[in-house]
């Protein structure tokens, strides 16, 4: 049994022994002590009172007294008015520790039966991969593996948004002024000189508005009328009608971008089980609506144009197909919801992952389902995250000032190098051993920096300081489990092999072992606090907790130098799981930690 069902199994009998209350285990909640008290975990006294018919303060004594004096679990207790704070013997904790040391699988859950499904990146293929995209997959991510973990079943998938005006913006672009120009020819990969060319669209277009405005045309006219917007417009109707050399070069230019992103995806260390792309689903999502409106969920305007309702709602009316019969993002989006409950009818949950931007758009998105009488619409979740900023200010696509993926990784990893060669951490490797430590030192710092903070803020990316081997940082964490990993080859070459009969050496725990022992156990209730609350800033705060428990153990305590050798391969083993814990919980975040530095 485990060590929190333990105390609530023995404080729902001390209820049966004390009070003659039925109390069930369901009903007990334990909370970690907190810091300026003594104790391990607190019982709350406080709704009790009807069963114990006495005050919260009264309830907690006799509840301690009789927890202490009936349990080798409890060593001491004290009540601070409704609080009960129990202290946890140490038998129990190396009880506790044999059991996580000998379940090779602690923090991986069974089971549970449940399917869900996680969208994360979905990026437009007329642009790469940049710093904002980097928070939501990493993010969908982190939340894939964590769900993984907890026992679900988990497809990791992104709808790729292949077309739109968007699109044809950078083909028409390329078309008119790229001169044949591929990736191989410049140099450079795909999805940038795409993304290249919907700035060059852009700057022309801004040109030409300019231009027409001088000559006296109002702005409002010209930037609905410019004659590079009507191409592109014109553009989109071909594309949607296969016009073949249309469509030919629509397949040409998204081949580049996906080559691109496929590259970067790599290099990230993130992968996706299923892909789904508008150009597929754009066409259901407008045969459903119209089977809708004949319905007579939606209603057709004067123009031809679809719309739904839903101000009943507190809502506004909300645009679903154009009078030209042309999709807008709603109409692909339900299309995109209703396949994949067709390919996976077993969804408990389907997670759109997506800045917090788009908040009323999922809220119309799930309203509009639930008024089709979707069974499922009320399983949809928005995993909804703040805006990266950098410290030069918002970025914007159009403009040409966002940062690119590939270039914020290369930057990160050649960081890395710079501060880690000047720590001197990296004696004796060689040339190629370095490059991949700071491979995984600067894709740590990045990843570990955009997780530790709660998905919902808004927050602000310091490259330098993510960097950084002491605070709350990933190369902290790193460092903690290379610093561990050297510990465990020095014990290797020495020939020391913990067993269980070498705990019979621990006459006495130390607190900062107690303070370790509290967080490894603690390892398995993080990781449900994460998938619950599809956090992962949860599980990163823990590793860091964790990392900095065992600092304080390593720099008071001198492993090798014990001379009891049973206790020198406890805390080798001790040891041994702190690296173990950190691992798995780095893994969940998608980070990789070095067994070197």
């Amino acid at each position: 049994m485990k060590l929190e069902e333990n105390l609530k199994s023995i404080i729902s009998q001390a209820f049966t022994e004390l009070f003659s209350a039925q109390l069930g285990m369901q009903e007990i909640k334990l909370q970690p002590t907190r810091k300026e008290f003594e104790g391990h975990y607190t019982f709350v006294t406080f709704p009790f009172g009807k069963l114990s018919k006495l005050s919260p303060e009264q309830t907690g004594e006799k509840l301690g007294e009789y927890l202490v004096g009936s349990s080798d679990v409890i060593s001491a207790y004290n009540v601070v008015k409704g609080f009960l704070n129990l202290t946890i013997a140490d038998p129990s904790w190396l009880q506790t520790f044999a059991s996580i040391y000998n379940n090779s699988d602690h923090g991986t859950f069974p089971s549970n039966g449940e399917e869900v499904m996680v969208e994360y990146s979905s990026p437009n293929t007329n642009k790469p991969l940049h710093l904002g995209h980097l928070r939501n997959i990493f993010l969908g991510y982190s939340v894939s593996e964590i769900l993984q973990a907890r026992g679900y079943k988990v497809h990791k998938v992104q709808i790729i948004n292949d077309r739109g005006i968007h699109i044809c913006k950078s083909m028409l672009a390329w078309q008119k002024f790229g001169n044949g120009e591929t990736p191989e020819s410049a140099g450079i990969k795909g999805d940038r000189l795409v993304g290249n060319y919907y700035v060059e669209f852009e700057k022309r277009y801004r040109q030409q508005v300019a231009e027409l405005v001088e000559q006296g045309q109002s702005q409002e006219e010209v930037e609905k009328n410019a004659p590079l917007l009507l191409e592109a417009q014109q553009m989109l109707k071909q594309w949607e009608q296969k016009d073949p050399e249309v469509y030919g070069l629509w397949k040409k230019m998204n081949g580049w971008v996906y080559d691109g992103f496929n590259a970067t995806y790599e290099a990230m260390g993130v992968d996706f089980h299923k892909l789904y792309y508008e150009s597929d689903t754009y066409l259901s999502g407008r045969d459903e609506v119209f089977k809708a409106e004949k319905e007579g969920l939606f209603f057709k305007k004067e123009d031809g144009s679809i719309w739904v309702d839903l101000t009943d709602d507190g809502l506004d009316q909300k645009l679903l197909l154009r009078s030209d019969g042309t999709s807008v993002y709603i109409t692909q989006d339900i299309g995109t919801a209703m396949g994949r409950y067709n390919d996976f009818p077993k969804l408990k949950k389907l997670i759109y992952t997506v800045g917090n931007e788009q908040e009323y758009h999922f809220k119309v998105l799930f309203l509009i389902l639930k008024k089709m009488g979707l069974p499922w619409a009320d399983e949809l979740y928005h995993l909804s995250y703040g805006m990266v900023d950098l410290p030069s200010g918002k970025m914007k696509s159009r403009e040409g000032t966002v940062v690119d993926a590939d270039d914020i990784i290369q930057e990160m990893t050649e960081t890395a190098g710079k501060h880690t060669e000047e720590l001197g951490k990296i004696e004796g490797f060689t040339d190629e051993q370095a490059q991949e430590l700071y491979r995984i030192l600067g894709l740590g710092a990045l990843k570990y920096f955009l997780l530790k903070v709660d998905p919902r803020k808004r927050m602000l990316f310091n490259p330098q300081e993510s960097i950084e081997f002491h605070g709350n940082t990933g190369p902290f964490i790193q460092y903690t489990h290379a610093r561990i990993s050297a510990i465990l080859r020095k014990a290797e070459e020495m020939g020391l092999q913990f067993s269980e009969s070498d705990i019979a050496a621990v006459a006495e725990l130390n607190e900062y072992e107690r303070n370790v022992l509290f967080m490894l156990n603690d390892f398995e209730n993080k990781i449900d606090e994460a998938a619950s609350d599809l956090s992962p800033s949860v599980l990163a705060q823990y590793i860091y907790d964790l990392g900095k428990e065992y600092n304080k153990f390593y720099a008071e305590i001198s492993i090798f130098n014990e001379p009891n050798e049973g206790l020198l391969k406890f805390r080798v083993a001790f040891s041994q799981v702190v690296a173990r814990t950190i691992r798995k919980g780095m893994k969940l975040l998608g980070i990789e930690v070095p067994e070197r530095m």
